[in-house]
C-alpha cells in the first residue's frame, strides 16, 4: 500500500527534514510540501491526500485550525500526524482525531513509528471497504514488515522468517535461504507486538519462532532446521496450548 501525503511547516529546515523522512519511507509518497496552512488548503482541493504531516504554530491559519476545517469533511478527510515543538496541544490533537503527535525535535525512528500507525490504519480501512481485495491479499500472503537494517528500511516477508533472536537492544532475524541473519536495532518485545500471534510465538525470553517452520518438538525444546531452541518456563503454558491443537 502507498499512502499519498503532504507536509506543512513554516520553518524551512523542519519542512525539509519531514520531506526527507517521507521520501526514504517506502510506503509513503510525497505529493506536496507547503510553508503555510492557507497554501496547503488550496492544494488540498486539487489532489487526493491521505495523510498530512502538520505543524501547529503557523501564522494566519495554524495547524489546529486547519485540522478543524478538514474535520468537517467527515469520512473523506485526510488523516493527520502533528509535528510540533509544543506538547500542550496534545489533547487538542486527539480531539481532532489525529493519528499521532510528534514532538520536535524527533528522529527518523520516531517518525517511522508514527508512519507505521498510519499504515496500519489505512490497511484496516482498505480491508473493511474492499473485502474481496482483503481476501486476495491474504491468499497471496502479501504480509510483510519493514525493519531498519543498518541505514535503510528493509521489507521482510513474514513467510520467510524462521526465528528471531533478541540481543538487548538488537534482534537477529533468521530467514530461510539466507546464511546470515539480519541485524536490526529494535527490541524483541517491540517486534513481538508487530508480528501476527497466529503465526509467531515467543517461546523464550530471547526467541520468537515462526510456528509453521518448526520441524520437530521435544518435551522442552523445538527444532527449526538444525537449530534447537529451548522453550522457557514462563512460555511453556502458551506453547502447550498451541501443541494441544495437534494432539
Amino acid at each position: 500500500m502507498i499512502i499519498n501525503c503532504i507536509a506543512i511547516d513554516d520553518e524551512p529546515l523542519a519542512l525539509g527534514l519531514v520531506c526527507a523522512f517521507i521520501e526514504q519511507t517506502p510506503f509513503l509518497k510525497l505529493i506536496g510540501r507547503y510553508s503555510s496552512a492557507v497554501e496547503a488548503l488550496v492544494g488540498l482541493q486539487d489532489q487526493k491526500v491521505d495523510l498530512i504531516f502538520l505543524d501547529i504554530q503557523m501564522p494566519n491559519l495554524n495547524g489546529m485550525e486547519l485540522a478543524r476545517v478538514l474535520d468537517s469533511r467527515g469520512a473523506t478527510k485526510p488523516r493527520i500526524i502533528f509535528t510540533t515543538a509544543y506538547n500542550q496541544f496534545a489533547i487538542e490533537g486527539y480531539r481532532v482525531d489525529a493519528l499521532d503527535y510528534l514532538l520536535k525535535p524527533f528522529n527518523y525512528e520516531e517518525f517511522l513509528h508514527a508512519s507505521n500507525k498510519a499504515l496500519t490504519y489505512f490497511e484496516l480501512v482498505n480491508r473493511s471497504n474492499n473485502p474481496a481485495t482483503a481476501a486476495a491479499e491474504h491468499a497471496e500472503e502479501e504480509e510483510y514488515l519493514f525493519l531498519k537494517i543498518e541505514y535503510q528500511l528493509v521489507r521482510i516477508a513474514l513467510n520467510e522468517i524462521l526465528y528471531i533472536e533478541g540481543l538487548k537492544d538488537y534482534v537477529k532475524i533468521y530467514l530461510q535461504d539466507k546464511e546470515k541473519p539480519l541485524l536490526s536495532l529494535t527490541s524483541l518485545k517491540a517486534l513481538e507486538e508487530k508480528l501476527p500471534s497466529k503465526r509467531f510465538m515467543r517461546v523464550h525470553r530471547s526467541f520468537i519462532v515462526s510456528l509453521n517452520k518448526i520441524n520437530s518438538i521435544t518435551r522442552n525444546a523445538l527444532q527449526i532446521g538444525k537449530v534447537n531452541i529451548t522453550v522457557g518456563d514462563q512460555y511453556k503454558e502458551a506453547f502447550g496450548v498451541f501443541l494441544s491443537k495437534w494432539n
